[in-house]
């Protein structure tokens, strides 16, 4: 009577392999995303990319829908491939022309992204490492504004750039931007497999993300005093609108709001996001 008393408290075996899978699928959420799952990428669970791409032998489980989408290597970035001087060497471009450069793209590129629904965020990778060279994130406010933007920016072209956007696992930004990079300096530098994020300005910030206050008198006049007030040319390295890849034709020479081709018809060159 003893034996059959202790023995009824035993578990079955289906009881066994129930608390196991209970457990293993525990443990398997725990370490989802981390150095420590064997299985799943965790860089392209962070970072969307992976320097092994296709080759990776971990699995990059793509989304099939998500609130934000990538666009590899959008940003042509100067530092990346740097103009020839007359005597075959890299032209050195100062900050002040990397900046309004960048914010250049930034502006625009975030007035076509708009048109299909509320950014939240709009990150811009630094790195010249080949799987995060240029590539710019947009995380919307909704997952319907993702799709839409993914399906008009499929196989259309923008600064002479064929645009090849995918939906991105990353919705907070937080653990695939490097924190060397964000409190001082990275030594890795632009080599880096986390992300360098380009920032902008507060004030163009401030206007880019509240677009129930943004008018586009503000903003016309904000382009208008940008061009006056860029300097190129002036110091050590600095480049004037010779140097500027305009983002509407992918040509160098003028600003993609200067450009000839600004609502005309789109070509293999042409802006059509």
């Amino acid at each position: 009577g003893v034996l059959a008393a202790h023995t009824s408290t035993m578990p079955s075996l289906s009881e066994c392999l129930f608390f196991f899978a209970v457990n293993m699928a525990g443990h398997l959420e725990e370490i989802f995303g981390t150095e420590k799952d064997r299985v799943n990428c965790p860089f392209y669970y962070k970072m969307g990319a992976c320097r092994h791409g296709d080759k990776c032998s971990r699995i990059h489980n793509r989304p099939v829908l998500s609130q934000t989408i990538l666009i590899p290597h959008m940003y042509l970035n100067p530092v990346a491939a740097p103009m020839i001087d007359a005597e075959g060497n890299p032209v050195e471009y100062d900050k002040k022309y990397l900046r309004d450069h960048f914010e250049e793209f930034y502006e625009d590129a975030f007035d076509e992204l708009e048109k299909y629904g509320e950014i939240e965020e709009l990150i811009v990778c630094d790195n010249v490492n080949e799987h995060l060279l240029g590539n710019v994130y947009i995380k919307f406010e909704q997952d319907e504004s993702a799709e839409k933007a993914l399906q008009a920016l499929s196989n259309r072209y923008y600064g002479g750039r064929l645009l090849m956007p995918e939906y991105c696992p990353v919705t907070d930004f937080k653990d695939a931007a490097c924190r060397q990079f964000e409190e001082a300096e990275c030594t890795r530098g632009g080599l880096c497999n986390f992300m360098h994020i380009k920032r902008i300005s507060k004030s163009l910030k401030k206007a880019l993300f509240k677009p129930k206050k943004r008018g586009r008198s503000w903003s016309n006049s904000r382009s208008r005093s940008r061009s006056r007030d860029r300097g190129y040319g002036g110091g050590k390295g600095g480049k004037g609108k010779g140097a500027s890849t305009c983002y509407n034709c992918g040509e160098r020479g003028h600003f993609s709001r200067d450009c000839p081709q600004k609502g005309g018809p789109g070509g293999k060159g042409a802006s059509t996001c």
